[in-house]
């Protein structure tokens, strides 16, 4: 199963969501992360946050949903709700659910709430990925439904 995470630039959400969840998925789960207008670069504070987590950033780029390796199962947009940006919709006939996460990039203030801001938004992620790794996948994949129902259900949680 593919899950592509889908943010805009893929520079920061989007690719801490596909490193974290490649990091704690099980074979046969793999994750890709790209966007609809792709900055070009990862987020200097984005790659860090990982490495200090322990989560490898070997490879990963930002990069363009043109240029994805394979078609996704599931495409999650991790664009925040509450931060007013428009989310990408993936043209494509896939499963599709939205787990919305304020952008830590475009916080201003002292290097603490920056850090702050860096460390909420990788803990939401988090607890999403730990989430749906707990589903009964192979149940689910053969009801898209349910699957729904509870990839919207992991979109809500807090941390």
């Amino acid at each position: 199963m593919n899950i592509l995470f889908l943010c805009t630039g893929n520079s920061c959400r989007s690719v801490i969501s596909e490193a974290t969840f490649n990091h704690l998925a099980p074979a046969g789960l793999k994750a890709i992360s790209a966007g609809s207008q792709p900055a070009g670069k990862l987020h200097p504070r984005a790659l860090s946050l990982l490495q200090s987590k322990g989560i490898s950033t070997e490879g990963y780029y930002s990069k363009s949903w043109n240029d994805l390796p394979a078609t996704p199962d599931i495409v999650v947009t991790v664009c925040g709700s509450a931060a007013g940006e428009t989310c990408p919709a993936y043209l494509g006939p896939v499963l599709r659910a939205h787990w919305g996460v304020d952008d830590p990039s475009h916080v201003v203030g002292t290097e603490e709430e920056i850090t702050a801001a860096f460390e909420t938004a990788y803990g939401i992620i988090r607890a999403r990925i730990e989430a749906f790794l707990a589903l009964p996948l192979a149940t689910l994949a053969n009801d898209k439904t349910k699957l729904k129902a509870e990839l919207d259900k992991i979109g809500a949680i807090a941390a």
